[in-house]
């Protein structure tokens, strides 16, 4: 587990041991979260009134739009830019419905959902049967007997171009693909690299702590929990890179790369999918 010859936080490497578990082929569908919201009548965090008490800064501090229901949708540049506020925006009203915002189509039913918050992706997961799985699970099950590589893959949805102005989109996407597009890894898992960052139950610190046990380890403790880019938040791991990881920008089409993810907002390039403890789970219809 773990890689040290590309970014700082995803070392150092540890030798580690997992209990068995099962784990979703793919990412969660819309069509499968669309199941579980006609099931329960639930909510996803983007499409609830905002509390204002969340930003931990006075009211008059935060912009108008932050206050209505939405997500953080990308949009490209019309010119190259290092600062990502030129190419991510909240946007009221975009949602796993709604996904390239309001006035956009419709969700994809085959595609991964996406802008959901860490609370809705366990909501989903409590009903399923599963649980959202540790980063350790996650890294051996995309790894899938496989060394570390660090070449942009061919077999996988990411960034052919200069990021974020030009997306040549040479593998046949510019976008989220549905799922099961590329060919799955050794194991049978699609999607594992690329398309949608996949989130962790594990909390963020930058660096693999060395002292954690061998067997089954997982991250800090939430108190414990460190995201220098997001430090008011106790961030969880997110694994896998996605749509918008170019060789320029985000070399983290790999298993070993990590990086934190607010629980609370939602992302237009932010997914999930599940692991079971038992088989019964898995094939649970």
């Amino acid at each position: 587990m773990g890689q040290t010859d590309v970014y700082d936080e995803e070392g150092p490497i540890k030798i580690i041991t997992l209990d068995h578990f099962w784990i979703d082929p793919t990412e969660v569908t819309n069509r499968q979260y669309a199941a579980f919201v006609k099931a329960t009548g639930y909510k996803s965090v983007a499409e609830l009134p905002v509390d204002p008490a969340a930003f931990g800064v006075p009211v008059e501090q935060i912009p108008p739009d932050m206050l209505l229901p939405g997500s953080a949708l990308f949009k490209a540049p019309k010119q190259f830019s290092n600062n990502y506020h030129d190419w991510w925006e909240y946007v009221p009203g975009t949602n796993w419905k709604k996904p390239l915002g309001p006035t956009g189509p419709d969700m994809r039913p085959q595609d991964p959902v996406v802008h959901l918050a860490y609370k809705d992706m366990e909501a989903y997961a409590n009903w399923r049967g599963g649980r959202i799985p540790t980063e350790a699970e996650w890294e051996y099950a995309a790894r899938a007997g496989q060394k570390n590589y660090t070449k942009q893959p061919e077999q996988a949805n990411s960034w052919q171009g200069i990021f974020p102005s030009l997306n040549k989109g040479t593998d046949g996407y510019k976008g989220i693909s549905p799922v099961g597009c590329f060919e799955p890894n050794k194991w049978g898992l699609y999607d594992m690299i690329g398309n949608v960052w996949e989130v962790t139950s594990d909390f963020y610190a930058p660096q693999h702590d060395p002292q954690r046990p061998q067997n089954n380890p997982k991250g800090p403790s939430e108190n414990n929990a460190y995201d220098p880019f997001n430090p008011a938040f106790s961030s969880h791991v997110m694994k896998g890179g996605s749509y918008l990881c170019a060789p320029n920008y985000c070399q983290r089409y790999r298993p070993a790369a990590r990086t934190g993810r607010d629980p609370g907002l939602g992302a237009s390039n932010v997914g999930f999918r599940l692991v079971y403890d038992s088989k019964e789970k898995a094939f649970r219809k």
